[in-house]
């Protein structure tokens, strides 16, 4: 994290920076995280004021410009094959292969076998125990993964606070069933199990773990997942699911078929596309969604 650029107008600010900041070299830190690397606002969100800096004189450019925005540096990540991104809800994850360059209705690939096993187990291993970790029951995590179909796949976190992710069908298309299905249910689920708020996060538990020398990585986060399992309650949900839950999937399916869901698609591109494009955005979604099927009960 750097020292803004230009501070904000604050009268405690000139105080408070001459008796706590320290004075600091740029290049030295940009040296300790390595080129190429990221710079990015700490409270970014859609790619503002990202740049990616190659060599100390982008890095100058890039803060000098950054202006009132606080800034950090993130060390880039070379050579990864697929940049993931991972909606959890609940103790549940759906993991899309996210295309980022692309416009916003070609971002979710609908392509389902991008990951090695052990990679997809990882990312939704990581997915839920930050969101357990954090008490959050709705997020999204990117990564970044390195080798993406080898049993040794490198996953990389590079984004995981997302606390209000983006679920539009302009967005998700295909995947938006699944999405809204699974919101239904999770949170049938908390009402039905009268499942409360948790407000002592108790990240000890975490911290035990990871300072445990004798844990290779993969057995710390077997050992994390078990605490947000618990969390979670994920056997009950499961139960949940296989019971009553299969009653809103099918509510779920049936609501997608429905002229009222149409009539929402077509009034949602209406508001989201130019004129000239409506029609073939409402076609292009509508066949998208169609692919989708719903769970079928145990």
């Amino acid at each position: 994290l750097l020292p803004y650029k230009n501070p904000l107008e604050h009268e405690k600010w000139t105080y408070t920076s001459a008796q706590y900041n320290q004075s600091f070299d740029l290049d030295a830190v940009a040296e300790s995280v390595g080129y190429p690397m990221y710079m990015k606002p700490f409270d970014g969100g859609a790619w503002r004021g990202v740049s990616r800096i190659s060599n100390p004189e982008q890095l100058h450019k890039a803060y000098d410009e950054s202006a009132d925005m606080l800034m950090h540096l993130q060390a880039s990540v070379d050579g990864f094959d697929v940049f993931a991104r991972s909606l959890t809800i609940g103790p549940t994850t759906m993991t899309m292969k996210f295309q980022p360059d692309e416009p916003m209705h070609h971002r979710y690939a609908v392509e389902h076998n991008f990951l090695s096993p052990e990679a997809g187990r990882e990312i939704g291993q990581i997915s839920k125990i930050i969101n357990a970790f954090f008490a959050w029951e709705f997020n999204s995590c990117e990564c970044l993964v390195v080798d993406a179909m080898s049993p040794v796949a490198s996953v990389h976190p590079i984004d995981y606070a997302n606390a209000c992710p983006d679920i539009a069908i302009t967005s998700l298309h295909f995947y938006f069933p699944w999405a809204i299905g699974e919101l239904l249910k999770w949170t049938t689920f908390c009402v039905a199990s009268g499942r409360r708020p948790q407000l002592d996060l108790q990240t000890r538990r975490y911290f035990q773990i990871a300072d445990d020398e004798s844990l290779s990585y993969n057995a710390k986060l077997d050992a994390y997942e078990v605490i947000a399992d618990e969390y979670f309650q994920t056997a009950d949900y499961a139960e949940f699911c296989a019971g009553p839950g299969t009653h809103i999937d099918a509510v779920v399916a049936e609501y997608i078929k429905s002229t009222e869901f149409d009539d929402l698609l077509v009034q949602t591109v209406r508001g989201t596309y130019p004129a000239h494009e409506q029609e073939k955005f409402i076609a292009h979604f509508r066949g998208l969604i169609a692919l989708w099927s719903p769970p079928v009960a145990p």
